[in-house]
């Protein structure tokens, strides 16, 4: 499991491109379709997929702080402040109409990866990663986690309308596989072990591929050994792998809607792999 940069920006772009595209092609219909992004129809995942673009560019690039209250209310978790402010901007968004969001979209999300192809990928991030525990991270994995993002809102939009998805093939859905799995470390460390004990996932699938983490004498660490004898070897198909790490839900729950995953060896490391989530959720 490496931890070298990936640098994802020319990959935004394609899937951008892909979203695009995908959006011009939907009935009018298909825009109220539900997605298995908690309550939300296909409409309000765009009106999110703006929103994420039209921010991040008023914010970094143009340095701008929103009249207060502009952060969470005494006593709000960022989750919960996060979810208010989606809430409030899907509701506001469903006085447009698709090709409104469609045309608003094009022009922001072109502006959106200019702005990052003019940052330094080793330079200080504007955000950091929190769901893989970091305080301060790189740009690198700052717009890695902006290319998770838009990935797997559009392969939501793709499942929810049944089209076949073009952002699968290996060239784009691995590198998402990969920072997703950047928060396993974080996941695991509240779990204790001796010393060189190692847990491998495994994606299966054309686009998937071989992760590790090794317990060093006070964290868990990456790994690309393949000599090591693994406590827990888990298993899961590329079709569901994004899924699995998109939602927060147990183990148990993950396990009933997937049976395809398995878990040979420690049971209940094995799950902890499953409680991973490399999204704000």
């Amino acid at each position: 499991m490496s931890q070298s940069p990936i640098i994802a920006t020319p990959l935004l772009e394609d899937v951008l491109d892909e979203l695009h595209t995908l959006l011009r092609s939907l009935r009018p219909d298909e825009w109220h379709l539900p997605t298995v992004s908690s309550k939300r129809l296909v409409r309000d995942i765009v009106a999110h997929l703006l929103d994420g673009s039209v921010r991040r560019l008023s914010m970094q690039r143009d340095r701008y702080t929103s009249p207060p209250p502009n952060g969470p209310n005494r006593g709000e978790t960022l989750l919960d402040y996060l979810n208010r402010l989606n809430n409030s901007w899907e509701q506001a968004t469903q006085r447009l109409s698709p090709n409104v969001m469609i045309d608003l979209l094009e022009v922001a999300d072109r502006q959106y990866v200019e702005f990052f192809k003019s940052l330094d990928p080793l330079g200080q991030a504007f955000f950091p990663v929190a769901w893989a525990g970091e305080e301060s991270s790189l740009n690198w994995f700052d717009v890695g986690r902006e290319y998770t993002e838009k990935w797997h809102h559009t392969q939501q939009i793709f499942l929810a309308t049944g089209r076949e998805s073009t952002i699968t093939e290996r060239r784009l859905y691995h590198p998402c596989l990969d920072l997703f799995l950047r928060a396993l470390p974080y996941t695991f460390s509240d779990k204790t072990a001796s010393e060189g004990t190692s847990v491998v996932i495994e994606v299966t699938g054309a686009a998937g591929g071989r992760w590790q983490i090794v317990r060093t004498s006070d964290r868990w660490v990456p790994s690309d050994a393949s000599n090591t004898d693994p406590i827990v070897h888990v298993t899961i198909p590329q079709d569901c792998a994004w899924r699995v790490f998109t939602k927060r839900r147990t183990a148990d729950e993950l396990l009933a809607q997937f049976p395809q995953i398995k878990i040979n060896g420690e049971d209940a490391l094995g799950r902890t792999v499953l409680e991973m989530v490399s999204v704000m959720a």
